[in-house]
C-alpha cells in the first residue's frame, strides 16, 4: 500500500537572470535549501531579463554601469514578487537597495579568468602581434593592454555561449571567460586558466550571493538561507567589496581585487589600471588566518587607500565610447 508523501511546507521564489549560467546558480541554491530543510523548503526559480542582458554590443560603461544585471531582480525582492535574489557577486553594486542584505555566500568556485582561442593557445603572451581580443570587461581590456600594448580590443557582449559563438565566427582571435562559470556549466575544458598572479580577477568573481529583505522574512527561513553561507568565502567577499567601496568602484574604472586564504595566511591583491594599460597601481596585504570580518574589510580598504594615494588621489576612468 502506497503512502502519500507530505508536500513541501514552503516554496521560496528565487529571482535570477535567465542565462544558462544564472539558472545553474539559482538551481544550486534551490537544491541547497531543499537539502538543508530535508525537503520541507523548495525553490521556485523566477527569471528576469535585466538591463545588462539587453545589451548586445555596448559596454556597461555607456549604459548605466553596475547594477544593470541586478536592478530588475532587486525590484522583485523589494515588492514581494520574489523572496530572494541570486546574483553573481561581481555584478552586485557596493550599495544595496534599502532594506536588502546579502544573507549568504555559498562556497566560491574557481576565481581565475580563463583564456580561450580556437587554436588552443594558453596565454595572451602567445598571441601573434596585433591580434584581436574580444571582451566587454574594462578590467580585462586594460590588463590585456598592460601585458600586450599591440593588441586590438573589440567588444564582446553576451552570455558564455554567445561569446564562444562570436569567437568561432572569427570576430576575435581570443577572449576571456570566468573559470567559475565554465566549471558550473561543465565547460572548463574550453579555457586555459590564468593565474591570479598574472591577472587579478574582478572583486567577487566566482562568488554567488543571496539577497533578501531580512525584516520581511521569517526567522526560520533566514536561518535556513544562512546555512548556505561559507565562512571563508564571506571573509574574502568582505575584503574585496571593501576595496571597491574605498575606491568608489564603478564601471568606469579598471580595477581588480582578490582575497584568498593561502598557506595559513589571508592574502589580498588589488590593482587599478589606466584604460590603455600604460599605468598600473598594485597593492598587496596580509592578515592572520583567524582574522575577523572587520579585519578582512580593513585589509581591502587599506589596499584601496594606498592605491588612491599612489595614483595621486584621482583614479583614471574610461570615457564613453
Amino acid at each position: 500500500m502506497m503512502t502519500a508523501t507530505r508536500p513541501p511546507r514552503h516554496t521560496l521564489r528565487i529571482g535570477t537572470r535567465g542565462s544558462p549560467l544564472a539558472l545553474v546558480q539559482a538551481r544550486e541554491v534551490a537544491a541547497g535549501l531543499q537539502r538543508l530543510s530535508n525537503g520541507e523548503v523548495t525553490g521556485e526559480v523566477v527569471t528576469f531579463k535585466t538591463g545588462g542582458d539587453k545589451l548586445t554590443t555596448e559596454r556597461l560603461v555607456n549604459a548605466g554601469g553596475k547594477g544593470l544585471f541586478t536592478r530588475e531582480i532587486d525590484a522583485a525582492v523589494d515588492d514581494g514578487r520574489c523572496d530572494i535574489g541570486v546574483h553573481s557577486l561581481k555584478d552586485v553594486p557596493s550599495v544595496l537597495p534599502d532594506g536588502q542584505a546579502l544573507i549568504a555566500y555559498p562556497q566560491r568556485e574557481d576565481p581565475r579568468d580563463g583564456f580561450i582561442t580556437t587554436t588552443g593557445l594558453k596565454s595572451p603572451k602567445d598571441l601573434p602581434e596585433g591580434a584581436t581580443v574580444g571582451t566587454a570587461s574594462l578590467r580585462r581590456e586594460s590588463q590585456t593592454l598592460a601585458l600586450r600594448p599591440d593588441m586590438k580590443i573589440v567588444t564582446f557582449r553576451g552570455n558564455v555561449q554567445t561569446r564562444l559563438r562570436k569567437l568561432n565566427e572569427g570576430l576575435a582571435d581570443a577572449t576571456y571567460l570566468a573559470m567559475a562559470g565554465l566549471h558550473r556549466l561543465d565547460m572548463a575544458h574550453v579555457a586555459a586558466p590564468i593565474s591570479v598572479e598574472d591577472m587579478i580577477p574582478a572583486a567577487g568573481q566566482g562568488i554567488i550571493s543571496i539577497a533578501a529583505r531580512p525584516d520581511d522574512m521569517d526567522d526560520d527561513l533566514l536561518k535556513l538561507i544562512a546555512g548556505l553561507d561559507h565562512a571563508q568565502t564571506r571573509h574574502a567577499a568582505m575584503a574585496e567589496r571593501a576595496f571597491l567601496v574605498e575606491l568608489d568602484g564603478s564601471c568606469r574604472t579598471s580595477m581588480a581585487g582578490h582575497a584568498r586564504l593561502e598557506d595559513g595566511v589571508w592574502k589580498f591583491s588589488g590593482e587599478v589600471l589606466a584604460p590603455d594599460g600604460s599605468q598600473r597601481w598594485v597593492q598587496h596585504g596580509t592578515a592572520q588566518s583567524d582574522a575577523s570580518l572587520d579585519e578582512l574589510a580593513s585589509l581591502g580598504r587599506s589596499a584601496g587607500k594606498r592605491i588612491r594615494e599612489a595614483a595621486g588621489g584621482e583614479l583614471p576612468a574610461f570615457d564613453d565610447v
